[in-house]
């Protein structure tokens, strides 16, 4: 299968989420791909508030299913969460559950006046009644397959396909 060039994915998100950007507006990346991408469209649309960080692991319903992650980082909110602009920022929207724990933990720390969704790939299967209304592409991808976003040592993002059932040694 051929995966799209997540780079060029990275400017056509930018270019729609540009329109709807205002002072007040806030990104907040979920780790770990969903920071990367936080972290250009901060610099891309040249936004005056800084980005936040969402670590969701103790926040999603399946963590007892599928248990923590091997590098827990802290969630990090520069900004006053109460009444702010959000557009939450994810790198691959599939089943929706990760979206609800990290709505569920961004109001942890207040109530903003809007929400907004950012995923550089949308590729279906969703669980729950979650849309994104910012997406650089939906690609149809097997259910047995993983869609991922690396990031190489000089910043360049890629995409990458594995199958689920990985035998790392």
């Amino acid at each position: 299968m051929q995966l799209p060039d997540a780079e060029q994915l990275l400017v056509q998100l930018t270019d729609r989420i540009r329109h709807d950007i205002t002072p007040g507006t806030a990104l907040v990346g979920i780790h770990t791909g969903g920071v990367w991408l936080a972290e250009r469209l901060h610099q891309d649309l040249q936004l005056p508030l800084a980005s936040g960080a969402l670590d969701v692991s103790f926040y999603r319903d399946d963590f007892a299913q599928i248990g923590l992650h091997p590098q827990v980082r802290p969630s990090d909110i520069p900004f006053t969460v109460e009444g702010s602009h959000i557009i939450l920022v994810d790198d691959v929207l599939y089943t929706g559950r990760t979206i609800r724990a990290a709505i569920n933990e961004l109001f942890d720390y207040g109530r903003p006046a809007s929400v907004r969704l950012a995923a550089l790939i949308d590729r279906g299967g969703r669980e729950l009644p979650i849309a994104a209304q910012y997406v650089g592409a939906m690609l149809d991808i097997p259910a047995d397959k993983m869609l991922a976003l690396e990031k190489a040592a000089d910043g360049v993002l890629s995409l990458s396909l594995y199958s689920k059932i990985r035998n790392d040694g």
